[in-house]
């Protein structure tokens, strides 16, 4: 009774006002694009060939970005949100599972520069992972969905072809910023700054306008929502942290590729499901898990950042070259 309880007031804060207002869907689209051609703007060939020179450590953040995080959503979403009714435990998981399977965010960059790692990687890292995203998004999303639900209910709310048509177009803007950086080094840094602070504003702009006004769907929303939210990041740090070490990479590099792991390009999730759900009655359903995993990933790697940031400097003047 509880939990169908807490699913009445959830929905009735739905049906109430809008989640998200036409004005924001307009705005969080406009500011993921400047985010993505930021992204493309941090870029330079040399990165490229420097990775290639030294491919494991885009080999093994593949792995734990494409392999861990949506097998760490499945997992999550079965052991805590499946507790719940079906008619919120279903839009819900669709939300985890996109959180899951995109790629990670300008964000890591951010942490990993103050916590002092391997921030060339990181870069190409999030620039690998999001030209990825066009294949491993929608195929992580058509087989882990698959397994939740298996009468096709998620295939149905959210076609494969409509995932991959959203990346694409997201993707225009990482082209674009690049080909600036190219002709320009001076714009392209400016650019790629740029997105990095959108990037943080985006966080404050969910914290002062979307948390106030829907205060009353997140405060009725079960705990176990939470727990995923906040494990998706949490865990996928620490588990992409082991997995490194464990194929014995350098510190700073694991530490990097945690970072790079456990934070998800929360905006583009969110963004995903703005473009797809638009006008579907479960979207504040489906925005829930994106929207806390946006704002408690602040929290969590800004700690992770402070432990990392002090084993990185004290490793610092030991470090030729690591990427």
């Amino acid at each position: 009774m509880k939990f169908a309880s807490l699913l009445i007031a959830a929905q009735a804060e739905v049906s109430e006002q809008d989640v998200v207002t036409p004005f924001e869907e307009i705005l969080l689209v406009i500011m993921v694009f400047v985010i993505m051609f930021g992204l493309g703007a941090g870029l330079t060939p040399r990165d490229f060939r420097q990775a290639l020179r030294r491919p494991w450590g885009l080999i093994i953040g593949w792995v734990t970005q494409f392999g861990i995080m949506p097998l760490l959503a499945y997992f999550l979403i079965i052991t805590f949100l499946f507790q719940l009714p079906k008619e919120y435990a279903i839009p819900v998981a669709i939300g985890a599972m996109i959180m899951g399977s995109v790629p990670a965010g300008t964000t890591s960059n951010i942490f990993t520069y103050f916590s002092k790692g391997n921030l060339a990687l990181s870069v190409i890292m999030t620039t690998n992972s999001t030209l990825w995203a066009v294949l491993m998004t929608p195929l992580s999303l058509i087989i882990f969905l698959g397994l939740l639900i298996p009468d096709g209910a998620g295939s149905q709310q959210i076609p494969p072809r409509n995932i991959i048509v959203t990346l694409i177009i997201l993707l225009i803007p990482v082209v674009l910023g690049m080909l600036i950086r190219k002709y320009s080094a001076n714009i392209g840094a400016v650019l790629e700054l740029m997105g990095g602070l959108v990037g943080v504003f985006f966080i404050l702009f969910l914290l002062s306008t979307w948390v106030p006004r829907n205060w009353g769907l997140l405060s009725s929303t079960p705990w176990q929502t939470y727990v995923v939210a906040i494990g998706l990041g949490l865990f996928g740090i620490i588990i992409a942290y082991l997995l490194t070490r464990g194929f014995k990479m350098h510190p700073m590099n694991a530490r990097t590729i945690a970072l790079e792991t456990g934070i998800q390009n929360g905006p583009l999730a969110l963004a995903i499901v703005l473009l797809n759900f638009s006008g579907d009655p479960t979207i504040g359903l489906v925005l829930i898990v994106p929207a806390l995993y946006s704002l408690f990933i602040v929290l969590i790697a800004t700690a992770v950042t402070i432990w990392f940031r002090k084993a990185n400097l004290a490793e610092e003047q030991k470090i030729p070259s690591l990427l």
